[in-house]
C-alpha cells in the first residue's frame, strides 16, 4: 500500500465504525420512539436498571460520556420521572442517580428491543460474540 493510499476513506477502520454506529442507532430509533426514549437515555437506563444507584462519574465511565453530554440526559429522564438526582450524603460533591419505580417498570416495556434489533443486524451468533470481543478490545485499549 502506497502511504498516501492510507488516506483514503475505504482504508479507515475508523469509517465503518463510525458508519455502522450511525446506522445502528438509526435502526434503533422507532423500538426507542415506542418508549419515549433517544439511545443515549436508553443505554443510561440500562445501567440503572442493573445498578439501581450510581454517580454520576462512574455513570460516565460506563457509558464512554462526559458530564457536559450526560447532564440534559440525566435532567430528561429526571423530568420523565424515570431517575431522581440526589447529592450524596458522605460527599456533596458526588451527584447520586437513582432509578424509580417508574424507570423500573420500563424495563419490561424494554425486554424484545434487543430481540428486535438483533434481526436487524443480520450477524449469526459467532460473528456477533467476535465482533462484541474485538470493539470492547478496542474500547479497553482506549481507557489505558
Amino acid at each position: 500500500m502506497k502511504e498516501l493510499d492510507k488516506l483514503k476513506l475505504e482504508n479507515q477502520l475508523c469509517f465503518p465504525l463510525y458508519a455502522c454506529s450511525k446506522e445502528v442507532i438509526k435502526k434503533y430509533k422507532p423500538f426507542l420512539d415506542e418508549i419515549d426514549l433517544t439511545y443515549t437515555q436508553y443505554i443510561t437506563m440500562m445501567v440503572l436498571w442493573d445498578k439501581k444507584e450510581i454517580n454520576v462519574k462512574e455513570l460516565g465511565n460506563y457509558l464512554y460520556l462526559d458530564s457536559g453530554t450526560l447532564t440534559p440526559v440525566l435532567k430528561k429522564l429526571e423530568n420523565k420521572k424515570y431517575i431522581k438526582r440526589s447529592r450524596s450524603k458522605k460527599d456533596e460533591r458526588n451527584l447520586i442517580i437513582s432509578i424509580t419505580e417508574l424507570g423500573m417498570n420500563l424495563k419490561n416495556k424494554s425486554k424484545n428491543i434487543p430481540s428486535k434489533m438483533s434481526n436487524c443486524v443480520n450477524l449469526n451468533q459467532e460473528e456477533t460474540s467476535e465482533l462484541y470481543k474485538l470493539l470492547y478490545k478496542m474500547l479497553l485499549n482506549f481507557k489505558n
